[in-house]
Formats: C-alpha cells, sequence, structure tokens
C-alpha cells in the first residue's frame, strides 16, 4: 500500500511540476487604449503563448480587444482569434485579460471595435 501511495504522490508532483512550468511559458502583453487609439501602435514578439492585458486608460465607455491575421477580413468574425478577445468589456479606467493564445511566425493585425481605433501592426518572428 505504501508503494502505490509512493507513486501516486511521485506522480502528482510531477503533473503539477508540468503545468506550472507550462504556465510559465505563457507572456503576458500589455496593450493600453486611450480614446480613438492604442498607446502602442505596433508590437513585435517571438512566437509562443501569450496573454493580452488590456487596460483602458479613460476613455469614457468601454473598449475590448481584435486580432486577425494580416490579409484576412477583419469586419468577418470568423477570421478573428477568438482566444485573444478580452474575457469582458473593458470598463472605463480598468484592465481586463484575453484567454492563452498561441501565435505562430507571421503578421497580425489588433484593434478595437469599440473604442475604435485603427488597425496596428503585431509581428511574430
Amino acid at each position: 500500500m505504501k508503494k502505490i501511495i509512493t507513486i501516486i504522490v511521485i506522480a502528482l508532483t510531477f503533473t503539477l511540476t508540468g503545468n506550472a512550468q507550462d504556465a510559465m511559458k505563457v507572456k503576458t502583453v500589455s496593450l493600453e487604449q486611450t480614446s480613438g487609439e492604442f498607446t502602442q501602435k505596433s508590437l513585435k514578439l517571438s512566437e509562443g503563448d501569450y496573454i493580452f492585458e488590456i487596460a483602458n486608460k479613460n476613455v469614457g465607455h468601454q473598449v475590448g480587444f481584435v486580432l486577425v491575421p494580416k490579409g484576412k477580413d477583419a469586419s468577418k468574425p470568423e477570421n478573428h482569434i477568438s482566444t485573444a478577445y478580452v474575457t469582458k468589456a473593458v470598463e472605463n479606467n480598468t484592465k481586463e485579460t484575453s484567454k492563452v493564445t498561441s501565435l505562430t511566425k507571421g503578421e497580425y493585425v489588433y484593434f478595437c471595435p469599440l473604442n475604435p481605433t485603427p488597425q496596428y501592426t503585431l509581428t511574430v518572428e
């Protein structure tokens, strides 16, 4: 019985350690919106997993975040990378985050349809 419990404890330890290491690989990209624009006009990132943190800096209403592969029609929701959406609209003077979003090499555009902002370039190298 002791062997079985020891094996279970070791297995759980490896599982928890692996999950913690995966979580540490996720990077946060903080973006700030003011009235009609993002303060960051372009981004360069490495391939990997990201969480987007969007700050609403006194815009006066809710803001959001949309990420689309460059060249796709950004007006069509089916082209959006839905994991990059903030989990809820960002209220005035608050921050919200997206789910984990995996990015591969290429170019993307990001914008806010609620603010609204121009489309800015995100390059993954």
